[in-house]
């Protein structure tokens, strides 16, 4: 095996700086709040990309076409580095903050949350904006059900045929989801590796003459 190409293959999934599991909600869930005639609808949606919480943001603007506000906050990834927050026309950090903040307090990844606002013709000032949409947010969430799960690091792998053997049966004995498979003189596939088992397998693979390209975490 080549000890270089195996380190830089470890390096690349960022193994050590990641726990092996993240929470998040199994299903949708919704939640509701209301003050002064205003009604916070909220709607938590399991996600794992952008494309996925723009979706989700569109379906409810059309669905909810007559509502005031559309406000969200999304987290994405196990190491929670990627999210936003939108207060989408609420006083700044009324809207979107709150709801983020009750992302974080529970500690789940994976999640959008979207508080639709129907206006009930009372002002609730900063204070009171910063409440209702807190609470519709932690309503959906206890209404939730949160799942911890494995963080997967996914891999592309590349092989001449004469070894496939040899690669198929490591993919077999360590139970990996395998997609994308292309079967000719030189073969490759995708595969979704448990951080837990990383380092191992990738050992496995390599020294069965595999070459691995890192992909993403998920």
């Amino acid at each position: 095996m080549n000890l270089f190409f195996y380190l830089n293959v470890c390096t690349q999934s960022h193994y050590n700086k990641m726990t092996d599991s993240y929470r998040t909600i199994e299903h949708n869930a919704t939640g509701l709040f209301k003050d002064k005639g205003s009604k916070f609808l909220a709607f938590a949606y399991p996600v794992t990309t952008e494309e996925q919480v723009k979706q989700q943001v569109n379906e409810l603007k059309k669905e909810y076409f007559d509502a005031r506000h559309h406000c969200y906050a999304y987290m994405l990834g196990p190491e929670q580095k990627k999210f936003r927050a939108n207060d989408d026309g609420e006083p700044s950090g009324t809207a979107g903050k709150p709801i983020l903040g009750q992302i974080q307090s529970k500690n789940v990844t994976n999640l959008l949350i979207v508080v639709v606002r129907y206006f009930g013709g009372t002002l609730l000032g900063t204070g009171g904006l910063i409440n209702a949409y807190k609470n519709a947010a932690a309503d959906a969430l206890e209404s939730a059900q949160i799942i911890e799960k494995q963080v997967l690091q996914v891999y592309s792998l590349h092989f001449p045929y004469p070894v496939i053997n040899e690669i198929m049966k490591v993919l077999k004995e360590e139970k990996l989801d395998q997609w994308d498979q292309q079967f000719e003189l030189t073969c490759s596939l995708k595969i979704a590796i448990p951080a837990a088992i990383c380092l191992s397998v990738c050992e496995k693979l390599a020294q069965a003459g595999a070459q691995l390209k890192y992909i993403e975490t998920r």
